[in-house]
């Protein structure tokens, strides 16, 4: 080895003896002739005592960031020079050679400026190998490492085997846009980078291996988010002869001792679990942040005994009307309250009704539609009392208002310090509906055209498709979906049915996924499965609200990647091999009388 030790395992114990350390200058101080490094790898610090009379001459030049060979005898430092933060910080290493065999150019940005607002993302991830040196952004992919490491070991524990499934496959529709890739040796064919290991993994499931699981890399061609990118990896389960019960208590069990282990957090046990429809009703969203108390309180059946038009009017409309209280929230400002109703308007709002509930009475705007039997009312339903903060929102449309009320909710966690990263809130949402309406009004699935209806709903699939529930249930954890799963159609002929009602037709479904059809027809135990998001667990544990962060070469809003320069262009004669041109892209036509 070159080095017969790391910057970070050096003691007392280790006095007299001859080191070998190969590390990156992390800092550098002149006391008087005498020089000292501090000296840094992934494993910690050690300081370098640079004297030139002992080095033979005068120090090299050192800078930031240079790797550094050095070879000296492990000493004490002097009483009142230890640094107890550090293992190493009851020793320094007298230099005898000091090598550099690294050298460094000056940075494009000072590592331990990042976070004053002046170094941009894109710069960081451009030199990411730069970020990945700091001891923030390193120890966040040591944390990963470590929550693979104790995912894999709790589910070998638990009997399940490690089975890896094709990344070059066929397109088929699951939601999100494929990523495709030509064929050189079938012209004109194209492979599909896939989305998930779904159908493999119920393929599993028919060929004997009851208990599959896979750290999975998979790709979705869709928008991005803070908590959405191209490429992503995901811990892929799936279960054979288990109901919903089974699945869930495998899962979180294993969440548990995860975060327990990651985290040293013990979060107890059952997860509470919410229907799709109380979610939605209660929160405002599938994918509730328990951390807060807040809760939206629906209104409809009180609004003909409230004299405002806009209520009774988002009501006939078949929308809704849904109240949050604020607990103290009356000592807000105006300007407050204005920057919430601003928050409100961007998910599609018309305005934000509001009301302060004084111990002499209610005031705002809307105080003088709420008196009498209509404050009695709305005070009982939201449980208002003095000093409190009433907001309104009223739509024709059930999903501005939830989305709405949701994003105020979240804003005022925030506000009211609700939203503790430290404290981790899990739940399951279960029960949702099979299908939801496309845009021309069809049944398109919610989560995949694989997922078993609820037995009690299936002879509704041809006459009211929407009113179907789905076994599916997903796993929440401060307010992101961590995971998402479901019983799958495990019959033919039931997978068949759910193919007709979105519109596949007996050709369509045989072209599309005959594999799974045809294994279906030899047999298939019940199953049921799940996938985890790796990358958002990460984000979470590890206190951050970015993906990104806890991805070594993230991709950008637009799906590039600063480091590589990926998308780029490729040689004519690379596509000319595979049979493709490159059209020039449409331009949009200006609009008539369009400037």
């Amino acid at each position: 080895m070159l080095r017969t030790q790391t910057c970070g395992e050096l003691t007392a114990k280790n006095e007299g003896e001859t080191t070998t350390l190969i590390g990156w200058v992390d800092a550098v101080r002149d006391h008087g002739g005498v020089g000292f490094v501090d000296l840094r790898d992934r494993y910690g610090r050690t300081q370098i005592t640079l004297n030139p009379e002992e080095l033979g001459g005068a120090a090299p030049t050192l800078r930031s960031e240079q790797v550094l060979r050095v070879i000296g005898t492990v000493e004490l430092r002097p009483e009142g020079m230890r640094n107890p933060k550090l293992t190493t910080g009851d020793i320094e290493v007298r230099a005898r050679s000091v090598e550099i065999i690294g050298d460094c150019p000056p940075l494009p940005f000072d590592l331990s400026e990042i976070g004053g607002g002046e170094i941009t993302d894109e710069l960081r991830y451009r030199y990411r190998f730069l970020d990945m040196r700091r001891d923030s952004v390193k120890n966040r992919f040591l944390m990963r490492s470590d929550l693979l490491h104790q995912m894999r070991n709790f589910l070998h524990a638990e009997r399940f085997v490690e089975l890896e499934t094709p990344v070059l496959t066929k397109s088929t529709p699951e939601g999100a846009r494929d990523f495709l890739v030509p064929s050189r040796l079938n012209h004109g064919e194209f492979y599909a980078l896939p989305q998930s290991p779904q159908i493999f993994k119920q393929i599993f499931m028919v060929a004997g291996f009851d208990r599959y699981m896979q750290v999975v890399r998979c790709f979705r061609d869709e928008d991005l988010r803070a908590d959405r990118q191209p490429e992503f990896t995901q811990l892929d389960l799936e279960l054979a002869c288990v109901e919903e019960d089974d699945v869930i208590d495998v899962v979180e069990r294993m969440v548990a001792h995860l975060i327990r282990e990651i985290s040293g957090v013990t979060v107890t046990t059952p997860f509470p679990r919410l229907s799709y429809e109380e979610a939605v009703s209660v929160y405002g969203t599938d994918a509730p942040d328990l951390r807060s108390p807040l809760r939206l309180e629906t209104l409809d059946d009180l609004v003909d005994r409230i004299p405002f038009n806009i209520f009774t009017g988002a009501v006939e409309a078949g929308g809704q009307v849904k109240a949050l209280r604020v607990p103290g929230g009356g000592a807000w400002s105006r300007k407050v309250i204005t920057e919430l109703e601003a928050l409100a308007k961007t998910y599609g709002a018309g305005g934000l009704a509001w009301v302060k509930t004084n111990a002499d009475g209610w005031v705002g705007p809307l105080s003088r539609f709420l008196e009498g039997e209509a404050l009695e009312l709305v005070a009982e339903r939201t449980s208002a009392e003095d000093g409190d903060l009433l907001l309104f929102v009223a739509d024709g449309s059930r999903g501005v208002v939830n989305n709405a009320l949701n994003a105020l909710r979240k804003e005022i966690a925030r506000r009211e310090g609700h939203a503790d990263p430290a404290k981790l809130a899990p739940c399951w949402v279960t029960e949702f509906p099979l299908f939801e309406s496309d845009d021309e009004g069809n049944p398109t699935p919610c989560h995949h055209p694989f997922t078993s209806p609820h037995p009690e709903d299936a002879d509704r699939l041809e006459s009211e498709p929407l009113a179907v529930r789905a076994r599916a249930y997903d796993l929440v954890l401060n307010g992101f979906e961590i995971g998402g799963g479901s019983i799958r159609i495990h019959q033919r002929e039931l997978q068949e049915r759910v193919f007709r009602r979105i519109g596949l037709s007996s050709e369509e479904a045989k072209e599309k996924f005959s594999f799974l059809l045809e294994a279906l027809k030899y047999g298939a135990p019940p199953h049921g499965g799940i996938a985890l998001g790796i990358d958002r667990l990460a984000m979470i544990l590890a206190g951050d609200t970015s993906i990104r962060e806890v991805i070594a070469f993230p991709k950008t809003q637009r799906g590039g990647c600063p480091l590589t320069g990926a998308p780029g262009e490729v040689a004519s004669a690379q596509l000319e091999e595979i049979g493709l041109s490159i059209s020039p892209r449409a331009t949009a036509q200006p609009e008539p009388g369009a400037d």
